[in-house]
């Protein structure tokens, strides 16, 4: 069940309490959330700003790779909450162009390539002073009896 609206950010924001609301990138509770807000962009994409901290680090400096995964694959899904999809990641290939710094801020953005019924094609990027750190695409499956929004 493909449920395709204009974005918005109510929906977005709809959905994400409702299908997400201990989600570990945008709750604000509990000792691991880390709280990101992402916010739509006119061109239907989101946005969400966050600075890491130590706990956080892979090699000293540099955010662990898995966290930097972990915020893309959020971006992604939330940028299909503002499209009023629900949906789990099946496949999500990322590349690591440059070690992303911890303690210093960093975008993050999730955009719509392609949906097609139950299948949907969205790519990701985290951003630091202007340059692409790391990339990702994902194939996301919507999840069976989920309410469709919008």
């Amino acid at each position: 069940m493909s449920v395709t609206t204009e974005p918005a950010q109510e929906l977005l924001e709809q959905t994400r309490r409702s299908e997400h609301p201990h989600c570990t990138v945008c709750s604000q509770g509990g000792p691991c959330g880390l709280g990101l807000q992402f916010d739509l962009s006119d061109d239907g994409s989101v946005e969400g700003r966050f600075t890491g901290r130590e706990t956080l680090q892979g090699y000293p400096g540099t955010l662990h790779g898995g966290i930097s995964s972990l915020l893309l694959d959020g971006a992604m899904t939330n940028c299909l909450f503002a499209h009023g999809i629900v949906a789990v990641t099946g496949r999500m290939t990322v590349r690591f162009r440059h070690p992303v710094q911890v303690a210093l801020p960093l975008e993050v953005r999730g955009y719509l390539v392609k949906s097609q019924g139950p299948l949907h094609t969205v790519r990701g990027e985290i951003t630091q002073g202007g340059t692409v750190m790391a990339t990702a695409e994902a194939k996301f499956m919507e999840r069976p009896g989920t309410t469709p929004y919008g």
